[in-house]
């Protein structure tokens, strides 16, 4: 299809999950990163995605994330140059553990000075705490005189004692989905189970963004699939994206979380931490019955 016939087409950012690869492995994780993963995509998977991602005609950015992109540092790079050689704009999400000095910050950046345009360093109580100067600080430095663009991306904790320093306030608070539900939600004070009618983070409708995984899964959210790009072409899974039949993203339309409850007559409890919690447990029980939009396993801890 050419890119004529897709103006219509709103998707204008793919997230490459690079690795699901982490030195970390935070509490409030939405893909269950950690050090034991192993699902990183290959040089051509990455050159596939580009290439319908060319072919669709409306993205503009590519961001690469994980898990910790930079764990896999000459595929990130490489895959970096490529996405830039076809012109698209290019960010990348970080913890910056690779900041150990400025020097090593500075060495480990230069390459991607003049092709990264957004460098997103998460920085809070998640990922380390500790006394004198923080890897994040010193990333951000290097990046800042290599003239590339950074900010910082912060989550507070449900739990003051969970912070490191106080929350600034551009700060994120958790979304309990992925590793948050089993360990942060019963830390805060749960909300009525029917209040949660609609999804307060994605656009379902008309999606501006996707995630896609190293197995070709398209993630509207983490772990709700709208497609495979390896079996599909991205410019056919996006013309025919139809969110009213789809078993999960139309219950999701028409009255939220509270609504996949109720259409399958699922067991639950009271109440629950926010919307993403419902959702995200709500999901768990109807992996066995739709295995091919709630996938893949790893995005449910399995």
């Amino acid at each position: 299809m050419a890119a004529s016939e897709l103006q219509s087409c709103s998707l204008s950012q793919l997230h490459l999950l690079l690795t699901g690869e982490c030195n970390y492995e935070c509490d409030h994780c939405f893909v269950w990163s950690g050090p034991s993963q192993d699902n990183t995509m290959t040089p051509g998977t990455i050159a596939h995605i580009l290439d319908e991602a060319e072919n669709l005609g409306s993205i503009e950015w590519i961001y690469f994330e994980g898990g910790e992109p930079f764990l896999y540092y000459q595929l990130l790079l490489s895959s970096v140059q490529l996405a830039r050689e076809r012109d698209f704009k290019v960010g990348i999400v970080t913890n910056a553990h690779w900041a150990t000095s400025s020097a090593e910050a500075i060495k480990l950046l230069q390459p991607f000075s003049g092709l990264v345009e957004d460098l997103s360093i998460s920085d809070d109580a998640y990922h380390g705490c500790k006394e004198g100067p923080r890897e994040t600080t010193t990333a951000r430095e290097a990046a800042r005189q290599l003239d590339i663009p950074v900010d910082f991306i912060s989550i507070s904790g449900p739990d003051s004692k969970d912070t490191c320093r106080q929350p600034a306030d551009d700060e994120s608070t958790v979304c309990y989905r992925g590793r948050a539900a089993d360990k942060l939600a019963a830390l805060v004070k749960p909300k009525p189970w029917d209040q949660f009618t609609r999804c307060p983070w994605e656009d379902l409708r008309n999606p501006g963004r996707v995630h896609v995984d190293s197995l070709g899964n398209l993630h509207i959210c983490q772990g709700l699939s709208i497609g495979n790009l390896f079996e599909r072409p991205l410019a056919e899974i996006m013309r025919d994206y139809d969110p009213g039949p789809h078993p999960v993203i139309g219950p999701l339309l028409t009255g939220g979380p509270a609504d996949i409850v109720r259409q399958y007559g699922l067991a639950h409890d009271d109440a629950y931490a926010d919307a993403c919690h419902l959702c995200y447990l709500s999901r768990e029980k109807l992996r066995k019955k739709f295995p091919e939009v709630l996938t893949p396993v790893q995005m449910y801890g399995a």
